[in-house]
């Protein structure tokens, strides 16, 4: 199995040549998901030059020490192909035949996913050959085509729902991100870990192609004290007393948030940080955004923490973060913002991946989704 680590997944970026019928690797004999331990080297129907010099991602996966990728896939058409296989394929479809077949674009968006789709594609059958017109991050428009993949049509067929699903989910996260990135500013927009489970290094994946920053990947990357620690420790200095004398005793460099939801918590830990040598990092300022009956929102109190801290630290708002309001969040000061709503209830984009491409864009204008 391949861990998603940045050099494992830069060996998977490959932009792929079309190819004719004449010239395609014999199709597949079973339109079951082939599961292989990791992507295969490039067929030799590639040019020497593509083969010798793989591009590498324009954004890679998070960096993480036990996620497998592979792993996500082969589960994901594992589901799908039951004990059985495709039996539509089966039932319709010759071995023999081959197909072409486009992405098209539903709706506009933030495309997102390119690379993992090669990825799945390349274990489903790694004779598919797939030519994009489109980087990961870019933005399309509805109707567009951004890309191929070509040869044995049950393969394609078989891989066709996964890829979709993968592509969709992590388009729409790129799109909200990308979003509330350009609205953030000056302030840098994060995601949470409320990610879909399984899921983890794919959403958080998708905010860095829309433009994000990346929080902590999980609860082993940055020590995170929250509401729950402050309150089992006795208050917050107590519970960073205990967390400064832990790094030192294991010896263990990680960054160090803290969560605080009043100014008299921001003084206290700033109290702390004043008369002790400590590791903190970044303070939260969790719910000082304060929704107002209007529609509009009360920033003050965030305002006042983030004078408080005077650059100290970094700070991190988070609660009442929407479109509407985190341009005035972002106006305060605060160094980041955190939104769980960038992947615990986004909306995905509508992509469709079509073999009779003329008849999917005439269905579409009929619906007006291309």
């Amino acid at each position: 199995m391949m861990p998603a680590t940045p050099a494992a997944a830069a060996q998977i970026r490959q932009r792929l040549l079309p190819i004719s019928s004449s010239s395609s690797p014999a199709c597949c004999s079973n339109p079951r998901p082939r599961l292989p331990a990791r992507p295969r080297a490039a067929p030799l129907s590639m040019s020497a030059e593509a083969r010798a010099a793989p591009s590498p991602l324009a954004v890679p996966p998070p960096a993480h020490p036990t996620y497998d990728l592979s792993a996500v896939i082969a589960l994901a058409l594992s589901e799908d192909a039951g004990d059985r296989g495709d039996v539509s394929c089966l039932a319709t479809i010759p071995t023999d035949v081959k197909a072409e077949a486009t992405f098209i674009a539903k709706e506009d968006g933030v495309i997102a996913g390119i690379s993992l789709a090669e990825m799945i594609f390349n274990q489903v059958d790694p004779s598919l050959k797939v030519e994009w017109f489109e980087d990961d991050g870019n933005y399309v428009s509805k109707g567009l085509q951004f890309g191929k993949v070509y040869g044995c049509a049950q393969s394609i067929i078989v891989a066709e729902r996964v890829v979709l699903n993968f592509m969709q989910r992590m388009s729409g996260i790129a799109t909200m991100t990308k979003a509330m990135a350009d609205a953030a500013r000056p302030a840098c927009i994060l995601e949470t870990r409320k990610t879909a489970p399984g899921l983890r290094l794919v959403d958080k994946w998708a905010v860095l192609i829309g433009g994000g920053k990346n929080h902590r990947l999980g609860l082993f990357d940055m020590v995170m004290i929250k509401d729950n620690h402050i309150s089992v420790a006795g208050g917050i200095t107590n519970a960073m007393t205990s967390v400064d004398q832990f790094l030192e005793k294991e010896k263990l460099a990680v960054p160090v948030e803290v969560e605080t939801r009043t100014l008299e918590e921001v003084t206290d830990l700033l109290k702390y940080a004043d008369e002790n040598k400590t590791s903190l990092t970044r303070i939260m300022l969790d719910n000082m955004v304060v929704p107002l009956p209007n529609g509009d929102i009360d920033v003050s109190m965030l305002k006042d923490a983030v004078q408080l801290i005077n650059g100290r630290f970094e700070t991190e708002a988070s609660g009442n973060v929407t479109m509407d309001t985190v341009k005035k969040i972002g106006e305060t000061g605060v160094t980041y913002i955190s939104s769980g709503a960038l992947t615990h209830s986004v909306k995905a984009l509508d992509i469709s991946l079509k073999i009779d491409t003329e008849l999917a864009l005439q269905v579409g204008r009929r619906t007006n989704r291309a």
